[in-house]
Order: structure tokens, then C-alpha cells, then sequence
């Protein structure tokens, strides 16, 4: 029988606490304890961590990696003209489905298995994902054939593409300007047709921003729709993900290739939402459809891209659609509510919570939430000016209002919903431009802060409002100012995702062509 010194030494899972870590944890929660009630606490803990032990010990579900791959390389600069590629890689699914044939650039905020995974940030630099994520099986599944990594903002945050670690993605159509943020880099290779299709990210309009300014069909998708599952998320109740692509009937392939639940991996999806054929149901006939030209997406708006817009939109009554204008008055209301839930909710789970934040059943990346968290303590000087403000800003918010504007914009998020639910009742959809001008210059290196931050987030007047709402919202290329893209965006009623497809795909029959700059 075994006895206390036969037992082997082993590191503990977790070091036990000094009476000197105690103390400092007391003293940052304000308690105040005699000495002897350390001493006791610190014996009690001593046993508690037990179960931390067990729970090293056990083995960590993880989904399957169903597919073989090579780690793949970080492309030469003259190979990657628009930095445009984090990683590039070549992995080939089954050999039949919905996406065979097509070559797909995947955002690099997505875990793919065994390939480098930096989120545009300096802050996890050899950070290699331990699974794929729930959409990289489904398209490896569908026949799709991933051939990259695309670069994305710094941890997504900025609606411009000029924080990305490595180096500013430049528009398509003009090196000076923006392609729009965060999927900078997914739009751009979905533009200069070097993929096919792209995943995107969209927690304030991050699919739809670079989609409009690159002139591609952009979908975040109604909320849970596509599973979350392995991408790093910025703030659990706006997190959405979803295809780009060149045409809306790719955008709608990719669509239902990827979405649908996932066994509850996720909780942002209910169990029984519906995903019918997308693809089989684009027809371009919108009779008996209704469609609201909201206006108040037109405040402010640039004179020839609200021109545009309203053409377009008008020109669906070709396609059988009845086209009118209607007034939501509480669209203007959005933007504050998100900022709250946004700024807020980022940094109590992307910084404070080290990516996953806590609180939620589901899959969590517990390496990537490691390195996350160190990277926070060793690099946190390297993150961008947005995410510095952001930290900044919230820190003095959490200490002096203990997040009482996030829980009352989240309290508001029902009664800014319940507006676009009472206009859609008798509108199938709502148009209004993606963005309300022209693509903006990419900062240049003696801007200041101030006008740094303006080109980082003056673009969110229109999309952010359905990150929180969680409608569905296409944009589409209509046309063309100052010889650059401009969007429309077309909004739907949660989970009638096809019906927004299908009004942009009348779209595509109507317009007769591209108006993409030549």
C-alpha cells in the first residue's frame, strides 16, 4: 500500500495562493481581514484546488479536424500586393457539394486547424488554432477548396483597413482609399477575383462595410444563423458571420453551406431555426413584395450616393415589387445604443475576458483565451489606437457606472426592434444606403488621434443598428461615385434571410450588369 512518501512529485495545476497574493486580492476588492482569516482562507483553498487538478487531467472535447492539411506559408510581399493574405494555404474538402470548384479565403479571426491564426493583431503572433471552426468543416464538407487566410483589422475592431498588423489593405479601385473594415482583406480578394467566395465577421457592419466600398455582395446573416463556433468573438450578442462573394447567388451558395445549428456549440443559435435551400429560391420575382426606403438612412447622405440608392431601390418595382418610402424615427437612436453594448461588451469579454469572456455554454477556445490573455500582459502597447481607446474608455466607465449603460442599452435593443419588427410587418424589406458616401482615405502617419479615430468609425451610421436588432442585411453594389463602389443595403425580418437575398438578386436582373469602376 502507498504511502505520502511514495507518491511522486507533481506540479500543480494551479499554484496556490501566497498569503502575500491574499492580501493584494483583497486589497483591489476592498475587503478588509484579520490575519488569521487569511491563514484560514488559504488552508481552505488549498483543498479546493483539487478539483482544478481533475479538471487539468481531464481531456478537452474539441470538434474533429475531418481534413488533412499542410500548415501552409506567409506569402512573399510581391505575391500579396494588397496584403490582402495573412496565410496562404491548401485545403481541399469532399469531393462533391454545394461549393465544389469554388476557392474560399476564410477571415483570419476563424479558426482553421494547424494554420497560424493572428487576427490582424500583434497581440497573438503564433497563435496556431487547436480545431476548425464549425463553417470551415461545413465548407470542407460542401466541396469548397480553402487556399488562404485573409487579413482582417486588429481583433476586428475598426470599420477602416488600416489596423491590421500587417499593413493597411488598400480599396480595390484605389490604393489611397479604405476597402472598409474589419473583413478588410476577405472583400478585397472577393473584388480582385483571386477567391471566389470569402468568409467575413460583422459585429457593427464589418461584412457589409468592406463589401459596399469594394463593390461585392456582402450578408450578415440573422442572428445564430451561422454558428460561431471557433472565431473569436468581440461581444457575445453582436457576433455574426457570413459569406462575401462577387454575385448574390455564391453569397446564397456559401449561405447554405454554413449555416444551420450545431449540436449547441453555439449559444447564439435556437435549435430549431429553419435554413431552407437559399440558393434554389432566387428568382428575382418580387411580386406582391414591399419594399420601405427608409428615410431616415438618408440624413447626411452624400447627394450622389442617395441618388444611386433610391434609383435602385425604386428600379425593383420592375421585378413587381411596391416601392415606398417609410419613416423609422428610433434608426437614429441605434447607433447610440450600440456604441454602449459595443464598447462596453468588447471589453469586458475581448479584453477583460480574454476572448471568450465567461458566462456562456458552448465551445470554448481555451488556447486561444491563453494566449489572448498573455499576450494582453506582454503586448497590450502593440494593440491599435481603436482598441487603446476603446480600453481607455471603458476602464473609466466600468469604475465610475459599473456597466449601467450596457444593461440599459441592451434593455433598449427590444424597443429599437420592435420599430423595424412594426415596419416590416408591412415592408418584406427596408433599403438605405450600406454607407452614406464614398470610400475615406486610409489614415496617414502624421494624423492625430482624433482624426485617426474619426476614419476608424465614421462609417457606422447605418449597419450597426442590426448587430443589436440581429435582422438580416445584404449590401450590394449599385453604382458608382467619385469612381468609387457604393452599397445598398437591403434589411429583412429575422430568419426570412432568402426574401433579402432574393431582392437582391431582382437587383442583379435589373441592373444588366456590374457598376463596379473600371
Amino acid at each position: 500500500m502507498a504511502t505520502n512518501n511514495d507518491i511522486l512529485y507533481r506540479a500543480p495545476s494551479v499554484k496556490p495562493p501566497t498569503l502575500s497574493d491574499l492580501k493584494d486580492a483583497a486589497e483591489r476588492t476592498g475587503l478588509v481581514l484579520e490575519e488569521h482569516e487569511f491563514e484560514e482562507y488559504q488552508k481552505v483553498m488549498h483543498s479546493a484546488l483539487k478539483s482544478y487538478d481533475v479538471i487539468y487531467d481531464l481531456p478537452e472535447p474539441v470538434p474533429p479536424t475531418k481534413y488533412p492539411r499542410l500548415p501552409g506559408y506567409q506569402p512573399h510581399p510581391e505575391d500579396n500586393v494588397g496584403r490582402a493574405w495573412y496565410w496562404r494555404c491548401d485545403i481541399k474538402g469532399a469531393k462533391d457539394g454545394l461549393l465544389a470548384g469554388k476557392c474560399l479565403a476564410i477571415k483570419d479571426n476563424v479558426h482553421v486547424a494547424g494554420v497560424p491564426m493572428i487576427n490582424g493583431s500583434k497581440l497573438i503572433e503564433g497563435f496556431i488554432p487547436p480545431f476548425d471552426a464549425t463553417i470551415v468543416t461545413r465548407i470542407l464538407d460542401q466541396g469548397g477548396h480553402i487556399i488562404g487566410k485573409a487579413s482582417c483589422e486588429d481583433l476586428c475592431f475598426c470599420g477602416n483597413s488600416f489596423t491590421c498588423s500587417s499593413g493597411p489593405v488598400p480599396n480595390p479601385f484605389c490604393t489611397s482609399k479604405t476597402t472598409g473594415g474589419s473583413s478588410s482583406g476577405s472583400a478585397y480578394l472577393v473584388a480582385k477575383k483571386e477567391v471566389d467566395m470569402a468568409i467575413g465577421g460583422d459585429q457593427g457592419g464589418s461584412i457589409r462595410l468592406p463589401s459596399c466600398w469594394s463593390g461585392t455582395v456582402g450578408l450578415k446573416p440573422t442572428f445564430g444563423l451561422v454558428p460561431y463556433t471557433g472565431i473569436m468573438p468581440i461581444e457575445l450578442t453582436i457576433d455574426h458571420t457570413g459569406p462575401i462573394a462577387s454575385c448574390v447567388t455564391d453569397c446564397a451558395i456559401l449561405l447554405e453551406a454554413i449555416a444551420g445549428y450545431d449540436g449547441g456549440l453555439d449559444p447564439r443559435q435556437p435549435y430549431n431555426m429553419p435554413v431552407p435551400k437559399y440558393s434554389q429560391l432566387l428568382t428575382g420575382d418580387l411580386a406582391g413584395k414591399k419594399i420601405g426606403i427608409l428615410e431616415e438612412g438618408f440624413i447626411d447622405c452624400d447627394p450622389e450616393v442617395e441618388l444611386l440608392v433610391k434609383g435602385a431601390a425604386r428600379k425593383l418595382s420592375e421585378r413587381g415589387a411596391t416601392v415606398d418610402m417609410v419613416s423609422i424615427p428610433e434608426h437614429m437612436k441605434g447607433k447610440a445604443i450600440w456604441d454602449a453594448i459595443a464598447l462596453e461588451g468588447t471589453y469586458n469579454q475581448m479584453i477583460k475576458g480574454a476572448g471568450d469572456g465567461m458566462n456562456w455554454s458552448g465551445q470554448y477556445s481555451t488556447a486561444l483565451r491563453d494566449k489572448v490573455a498573455r499576450g494582453l500582459k506582454t503586448n497590450i502597447n502593440d494593440i491599435s489606437i481603436t482598441l487603446k481607446y476603446t480600453i481607455l474608455l471603458c476602464e473609466y466607465l466600468a469604475v465610475n457606472y459599473n456597466g449601467r449603460f450596457y444593461s440599459k442599452g441592451q434593455n433598449l435593443v427590444r424597443w429599437l426592434r420592435a420599430a423595424y419588427d412594426k415596419a416590416l410587418e408591412k415592408y418584406d424589406v427596408l433599403i438605405m444606403p450600406t454607407i452614406k458616401f464614398p470610400a475615406v482615405n486610409i489614415p496617414k502617419e502624421n494624423d492625430n488621434i482624433e482624426e485617426i479615430l474619426d476614419k476608424g468609425f465614421c462609417m457606422l451610421a447605418n449597419t450597426v443598428q442590426f448587430n443589436i436588432t440581429h435582422h438580416p442585411a445584404l449590401s450590394i453594389n449599385v453604382g458608382v461615385s467619385q469612381n468609387l463602389p457604393v452599397g445598398m443595403q437591403i434589411v429583412g425580418r429575422c430568419y426570412d434571410d432568402v426574401t433579402v437575398l432574393n431582392a437582391a438578386y431582382a437587383w442583379e436582373l435589373v441592373s444588366d450588369g456590374q457598376f463596379n469602376p473600371k
